[in-house]
């Protein structure tokens, strides 16, 4: 059970309201994770924000950005997270594969190299708070300074995002499922 309320529209105040508007809008339903977190309206302007950016605006393919954000999720061991996007990585493209790799916690072992980058990318960045100079090297030599800097602000910005969700012991949502293999270690 969630440390705060899940709030709707109408338990804001007026001005507050478009916030929760925005939220609706940009991602078609209003999921737990911003229910809770528009406890403070204006901190759930400023994340969503950064949260719309990545998923409706930035030029990093939706593939690299869905492996970026589930290599995150299991790395943190946010299953609300890789409820959320499970559906959405398979949606744009990503490879079963792949998504197996990163459930097994052994990507980006027996991947080709270009998909491995982006799983090796999102550990060290989770892990380390850094890429390596290789890591970096890579990276930028596949996606350009612009795209690399989108890599990294992805991966920062789900990093967040699962702290809020651990911290407020926000619930999954009714509408989505996590995969079983998620929670074996």
């Amino acid at each position: 059970m969630a440390r705060v309320p899940y709030l709707k529209k109408d338990d804001l105040h007026v001005n507050h309201q478009p916030i929760f508007d925005r939220i609706a809008e940009t991602r078609g339903t209003v999921s737990n994770v911003f229910s809770a977190l528009i406890n403070n309206a204006e901190a759930a302007e400023v994340v969503t924000a950064v949260g719309e950016y990545i998923r409706y605006k930035s030029k990093l393919d939706p593939v690299i950005r869905e492996t970026a954000i589930l290599t995150t999720a299991k790395e943190l061991g946010n299953s609300y997270e890789w409820a959320q996007h499970e559906p959405v990585a398979k949606q744009v493209g990503v490879r079963e594969e792949v998504i197996e790799s990163i459930l097994s916690g052994k990507g980006p072992m027996g991947l080709p190299a270009k998909e491995g980058i982006f799983i090796q990318g999102s550990k060290e960045l989770v892990k380390d708070a850094t890429l390596s100079k290789a890591t970096y090297q890579a990276l930028d030599h596949l996606l350009g300074t612009e795209l690399t800097i989108d890599f990294i602000v992805t991966v920062g910005y789900y990093s967040m995002l699962s702290r809020i969700i651990s911290a407020l012991d926000v619930d999954l949502d009714e509408s989505v499922t996590l995969n079983e293999k998620f929670s074996r270690e």
